[in-house]
């Protein structure tokens, strides 16, 4: 029997009901509710409130604010660091449903490295494991963490670069910040079902309204219930999403808001193919009794804002998660490539709680020809966890003729590895941003961490220590003109090793330009950087199974372009270009010259989209084509073999039916393009064609 975490028997069947049911009230009551209000009118006071919403994302692709560089919203060629925002409506027009998709036109982002293993969300930045945040609080890494659900957010924040100065302890590669979706001050709503390829069945909703005339308290709830297959036999990918939220304005000056969210995945994940063979991608070689993937998660969230005035504004975050994960598959080890194929059962279950909270005072003042903004803020985090890991060999498999043989009752079975992680982290910090005559911008980020790490394995051996750790950076932006600016960074980084109590560490350096032209609404950057880390974690993919082990020095070095622009009311473009040349430099290690695993040294893409306005009885058309290119990346930090390159072509089309109702038909890589992906022991292949039509009504 497969392991089961303790949420294994809560089946919220009831989240199901409950969103089919609001969806049908919604369509039925939601003309009879306009009709209502347009025999009243209500006069609401003007609201404004500076919070992480930084842009209109519902109306552009392109962000013109953002607060990734300093936690101050910041004009983005102010911010000296290369920095993409996706905004909510780029997220719609390409009809992104994961979060590996929403990131697949960013540059310096790899993504979809293990091919249909769908255990995490798999994306890298500039060579690394991202860290990942939520309303720039701390959450986990990409790897090993629960996968996200894109739905729940409004818009998705890529910092390319280590500054643990932003946000605190962080990967040398950098950040994706999640912005949650809070209450607005006018009625809203979105209601949609999906239906697609591999028995896709999906249905949402996404409304809000004020619960007082003048606008002082306002609600909002988001959800969605998904019903699926993948393209492997025997395959699951189920998910469900439930959110809640409440916000308070008692002035124009205050903001409180509360959000309460509820995500699970019951999913599957794959076996691998055998090396030298060239099956269609249903094929499954593991077992149907023991391949399970399981997250589970439920978070409350407080932000809080307030302007005292005269430059002085208060805010503070806090959020505390409570979350279980497991998995179990068999997969296949075939070093020898011989049938019968070798095969071995790996599972690993683990659940954590975490508590992370911010509070910071900004003030901003001119002197004369210099104007100062300065951010001070404490942040404290401690996170409790636990993982254990099961391995054992299974029977072969003739993939010529397979034959499942069943399950394996982990209750009889020691786990292989097992860690208990505690830490608590308090920080203090400092951010100042010095403007001279409009035109030079000198950006300074201090941070003090105290580390109290704890490590304790299955044999109760129990590793603790506490680290004092100083971080620092400093940026300087020149505006060429009003449109044109360039800037130099330099950034330190730090975070708490995933083996050992003694921290990894990173340092950057970054130089770039950017350019928005005052007659498009457009942004084009470009960046080069060269960044180290050290006491870096890899997974030793030559081991069976794969085990961390604990390097030396890593660098990084490499070329970012990236292109986001109206160029008409009816056309978009977004398009990137990245160049990543790493190296493991450590001398002690075995690997030293090579380049790290799943790592491609090229990535392009490329999207347009261009709508055709309606006439008479005919509603918008818009026709969506995208591009992209993955160079060969080398399977493993031995470099003992490389993944293909590959070109893959998206597709978009949505039709106004009415005025308020879409329909859309997205396309990923259209052309069923196959190529090989991560190669140890076994390989895998890239995500074949999916096919979604969607129904959507908004108001």
């Amino acid at each position: 029997m497969p392991i089961e975490p303790r949420f294994r028997n809560a089946r919220p069947r009831c989240l199901t009901a409950a969103l089919l049911g609001c969806t049908a009230l919604v369509a039925a009551f939601q003309p009879q509710a306009v009709h209502a209000q347009d025999n009243r009118s209500i006069v609401l006071d003007t609201v404004v409130i500076e919070s992480n919403r930084t842009d209109d994302d519902a109306g552009s692709i392109v962000a013109t604010r953002t607060m990734a560089g300093s936690r101050m919203a910041t004009d983005v060629l102010d911010t000296p660091a290369s920095v993409s925002v996706i905004t909510s409506k780029e997220i719609r027009q390409r009809g992104a449903e994961t979060v590996e998709q929403v990131l697949r036109y960013t540059a310096g982002v790899t993504t979809d490295f293990y091919g249909g293993d769908d255990r995490f969300d798999y994306y890298k930045l500039r060579g690394f494991d991202a860290s990942v945040y939520r309303d720039w609080l701390p959450m986990q890494k990409a790897f090993g963490g629960i996968r996200e659900d894109a739905f729940a957010y409004e818009r998705v924040e890529v910092v390319k670069g280590g500054n643990s100065t932003v946000g605190g302890p962080s990967e040398p590669g950098g950040a994706v910040n999640y912005a949650t979706k809070l209450p607005r001050t006018q009625r809203f709503g979105e209601a949609y079902v999906t239906a697609g390829s591999f028995d896709h069945r999906e249905v949402g909703v996404d409304f809000g309204d004020n619960l007082t005339r003048d606008g002082t308290l306002s609600w909002r709830l988001t959800g969605r219930v998904q019903r699926a297959d993948k393209e492997l036999d025997y395959s699951k990918n189920d998910a469900s999403l439930l959110m809640g939220g409440l916000t308070w304005r008692p002035s124009d000056r205050t903001s409180l808001s509360v959000v309460l969210d509820y995500m699970k995945r019951d999913g599957s994940t794959g076996s691998g193919f055998p090396p030298g063979t060239n099956f269609s991608r249903d094929r499954f070689f593991g077992e149907p009794d023991f391949n399970y993937l399981e997250n589970e998660r439920t978070s409350l969230s407080v932000l809080f804002d307030h302007d005292f005035g005269n430059g002085l504004k208060f805010g503070a975050n806090a959020r505390y998660s409570d979350e279980d994960r497991g998995f179990g598959y068999v997969y296949i080890w075939d070093a020898d490539g011989l049938n019968p194929a070798d095969r071995y059962y790996f599972a690993n279950a683990s659940s954590a709680e975490q508590f992370a909270a911010d509070v910071h005072l900004q003030y901003d003042a001119d002197f004369g020809t210099v104007g100062s903004r300065t951010l001070v803020g404490l942040q404290y985090s401690d996170i409790s966890a636990d993982s254990r890991t099961w391995y054992a060999p299974a029977s072969s498999i003739d993939y010529t003729d397979p034959v499942y043989t069943g399950g394996l009752d982990l209750d009889a079975l020691a786990p292989y590895t097992g860690t208990r992680t505690d830490d608590s982290i308090a920080s203090i910090y400092l951010q100042e941003e010095l403007t001279f005559s409009d035109r030079l911008i000198a950006t300074i980020g201090l941070r003090h961490d105290r580390m109290d790490l704890s490590r304790t394995a299955l044999d109760g051996t129990r590793t603790q220590a506490d680290f004092n750790k100083t971080t620092s950076r400093l940026g300087l932006t020149y505006k060429i003109t009003p449109e044109l600016s360039t800037y130099f960074s330099y950034a330190e980084s730090v975070l708490p090793a995933a083996l050992t109590v003694e921290p990894e560490e990173g340092e950057q350096y970054e130089l770039g330009m950017k350019y928005r032209p005052a007659a498009m609404n457009a942004l084009f950057t470009a960046a080069v950087y060269d960044l180290r880390k050290t006491n870096i974690t890899r997974q030793d993919t030559s081991e069976n199974p794969p085990v961390p082990r604990t390097i030396g020095e890593i660098r990084a070095r490499g070329i970012e372009l990236e292109a986001r622009a109206e160029i008409s009311p009816e056309l978009n473009l977004i398009a990137a270009y990245s160049y990543t040349d790493t190296e493991i430099t450590d001398r002690l290690s075995p690997n030293q010259g090579n380049s790290l695993g799943n790592v491609p040294r090229h990535l392009a893409s490329v999207w347009m989209d261009y709508t055709l306005q309606g006439h008479g009885a005919r509603g918008d058309m818009t026709f969506g084509i995208g591009a992209r290119y993955k160079g060969t990346a080398y399977n493993g930090d031995d470099n003992g073999s490389k993944s293909d390159a590959a070109v893959l072509i998206d597709a978009a089309y949505s039709y106004a039916l009415r005025k308020d109702t879409v329909l859309s038909v997205n396309v990923t890589n259209l052309l069923d393009e196959k190529h090989r992906e991560a190669a140890s022991g076994a390989i895998t292949y890239n995500p074949g064609r999916e096919i979604t039509a969607t129904l959507r009504r908004t108001w």
